[in-house]
């Protein structure tokens, strides 16, 4: 089957998600629609969600007033994948430390905003990154899904840091000794932008790997290429 993936685009690098998305999809033979999430109503149809950066204060006013801020959670709720990046992970959050913020309340973090410079301190690290699954970006599909330790080229923009962490969050990097990805059941929260770069792994491990959340598995592309071949169905 197709899988339904949504990017919240309401602000940010939505692009740049849905294309990591379908590569990280593409290594693994899974074939899927990416659909550009502005209004309520679509969330539910989807399998897995990123919602990318942007300006916290504003994402959150806007998924409030759209109405899909309970579909997110609801979306959540149902243990489907979520992938929330820079302001997203605030957003995400359970204490933005701004009360103009409307956390969702589906991360078990306190964060820290800009908390690594403005716009002009803007950087890319090498990251360790626990759980990452070798494919590096090329999304040729030939992944064995052996771990991969390799650096994960982080994107770091006004990004924020995560300062406490409670509950059962794991904390899967960090950066000068402060937590810049997290995950907790279903979702993967980043301070950086791991659209900003042709490895997929972030997104692979996200909505492929995360043994918490609860994808689809149907047919691989190969297999429902031969299905469509048999029946006459042509391609998509």
């Amino acid at each position: 089957m197709t899988l339904e993936a949504g990017v919240v685009a309401v602000q940010g690098d939505v692009e740049e998600h849905a294309a990591a998305i379908e590569r990280a999809a593409r290594s693994r033979g899974r074939e899927v629609t990416v659909h550009e999430i502005r209004e309520s109503g679509i969330v539910p149809d989807c399998d897995l969600l990123a919602m990318p950066g942007g300006e916290s204060t504003t994402i959150s006013r806007l998924l409030r007033e759209e109405g899909i801020a309970p579909e997110i959670r609801d979306h959540v709720e149902a243990g489907k994948p979520l992938l929330a990046t820079c302001a997203g992970l605030i957003v995400a959050s359970s204490d933005a430390r701004d009360d103009r913020v409307d956390e969702l309340g589906l991360l078990d973090v306190s964060v820290e905003r800009n908390a690594f410079g403005r716009q002009k301190d803007s950087f890319e690290a090498p990251l360790e990154v626990t759980g990452l699954v070798g494919e590096n970006g090329d999304g040729d599909g030939d992944g064995d899904g052996d771990e991969d330790e390799s650096p994960f080229p982080a994107v770091f923009i006004r990004a924020p840091a995560i300062d406490d962490v409670t509950g059962d969050v794991d904390v899967l990097a960090t950066w000068e000794d402060r937590p810049v990805a997290v995950k907790q059941g279903p979702v993967v929260g980043t301070a950086f932008h791991p659209e900003l770069t042709p490895d997929s792994r972030i997104h692979g491990l996200a909505f492929f790997e995360n043994e918490a959340a609860s994808v689809p598995e149907g047919g691989t592309l190969e297999s429902e290429a031969e299905s469509e071949a048999q029946t006459g169905a042509g391609v998509r």
